[in-house]
């Protein structure tokens, strides 16, 4: 096994992969994968990022730059940050939003972008519900006040299931009636339209990490007595009617996402044999791939309860590939390329999410299909990048002390 400067898993797990990753250099990270019709370069997916960057929900050249540079460093699949369906979807004044059709056109260039460096352009949909109207992380989403309104930031009115505030201080949200939900699904079937529009070829579902949808499942939020509310199936009822509506305008040779908390809630309030019931639901109403991720009702889980740990989430992604028979995405602190494939190889999911590590290494993926054996493992880069650096490695093989020498490579 090639080495690396990857170190959080150990040498022992390492060696401990199914002998064809070692000794035929066949990585499962960087082979394709086929989700319906469209086919991912390899199985690296950059997760949603908020970058509380936007200006009336509109994407800018930071977001051009900070999504072209994960394209261009080798991931398959590239998704935009967390995008509100409609205005008052979003947490702050500076998230993301594609509620308007110049958005649409704002987007294209970036969704261009990332298709012509290779990657498959993604965006997820959301809706913050009762979480709306609060500062970025930096000010810990300290609700908005009447003092934030003379600067030209006035607090709004968020909406859930129920009249239940997110966080002592925030507003209390508007109960949404049975009209109104229904609203609220053919606002999602807009946004999914003009997703399509923008270029997008995944939507990814936003259902977890305390937001509306999630907001619908949690017996924590939502007390409701009518047909959204009470038992599981009530609660699962607006996730599977979002599913259905934006399954019937999605291209069906397009796959569709969706995201769950697949443990959340004080006393286990949303357990993972829950979890198992909706994606499998999901399953039967098109969705093609489950992303496990973990808290958000009341903020995230205690560490106690969920341990950070390298792959922390893993077990619910496999549990949910395994039972719901549904393609599943595993993300939460997978950074060491050999743990990566491991989770692969051992059949806990069918696609590797990193958010962070990004941050700090847009080229991870070719680094990770370098330590992995990956020969090719440069071509993932554009060629202008590509061709230098393989011009070096052949100027190295004939001379291995050119890194001594003052040789213009």
């Amino acid at each position: 096994m090639k080495s690396s400067n990857f170190s959080i898993i150990p040498p022992a797990a390492a060696e401990s992969l199914p002998s064809q990753t070692q000794e035929q250099n066949h990585s499962l990270l960087f082979s394709p994968i086929k989700l319906r019709e469209l086919t991912s370069r390899n199985r690296v997916v950059v997760s949603p990022m908020c970058q509380y960057a936007s200006v009336d929900g509109m994407p800018s050249d930071w977001h051009l730059v900070h999504l072209g540079k994960f394209a261009t460093g080798g991931a398959g699949i590239v998704f935009c940050e967390e995008t509100a369906v409609e205005a008052r979807g979003r947490k702050t004044y500076g998230c993301a939003g594609i509620y308007t059709d110049e958005h649409v056109l704002a987007y294209r260039r970036i969704t261009d972008f990332i298709r012509a460096s290779g990657a498959i352009p993604a965006i997820q949909l959301g809706h913050a519900g009762r979480k709306a109207s609060c500062g970025p992380p930096w000010t810990n989403f300290q609700p908005l006040t009447e003092e934030d309104a003379k600067n030209g930031m006035p607090p709004w009115r968020g909406i859930s299931a129920s009249a239940i505030a997110a966080k002592p201080g925030a507003l209390v949200p508007e109960s949404l009636d049975a009209r109104q939900i229904e609203q609220i699904v053919q606002t999602w079937r807009t946004a999914a339209l003009r997703a399509l529009d923008a270029g997008f070829d995944i939507c990814e579902i936003h259902g977890a990490h305390g937001y509306l949808i999630h907001q619908f499942l949690s017996p924590l939020a939502n007390i409701r007595t009518d047909a959204w509310g009470g038992d599981i199936h009530r609660r699962m009822r607006l996730a599977l009617d979002i599913s259905e509506t934006i399954r019937a305008v999605w291209p069906q040779d397009k796959p569709v996402f969706f995201r769950v908390s697949a443990v959340d809630g004080d006393g286990g309030a949303w357990s993972l044999d829950d979890t198992v019931i909706l994606s499998a639901c999901l399953r039967e109403r098109g969705i093609d791939v489950v992303t496990c991720s973990s808290g958000g009702i009341n903020g995230p889980l205690n560490m106690a309860v969920v341990p950070r740990t390298p792959g922390y989430q893993v077990p619910y992604a496999a549990r949910v590939r395994r039972e719901a028979g549904v393609q599943s995405c595993a993300v939460g602190l997978i950074t060491d390329p050999f743990h990566a494939e491991e989770i692969l190889q051992q059949g806990n999911a069918d696609l590797i999410a990193l958010a962070r590590e990004m941050l700090v290494d847009p080229n991870w993926p070719v680094r990770a299909a370098q330590a992995l054996g990956v020969s090719d493992y440069l071509d993932l880069l554009p060629n202008g990048y590509a061709w230098w650096l393989k011009r070096r490695e052949q100027i190295r093989e004939i001379s291995p002390d050119v890194s001594n020498k003052n040789v213009n490579i």
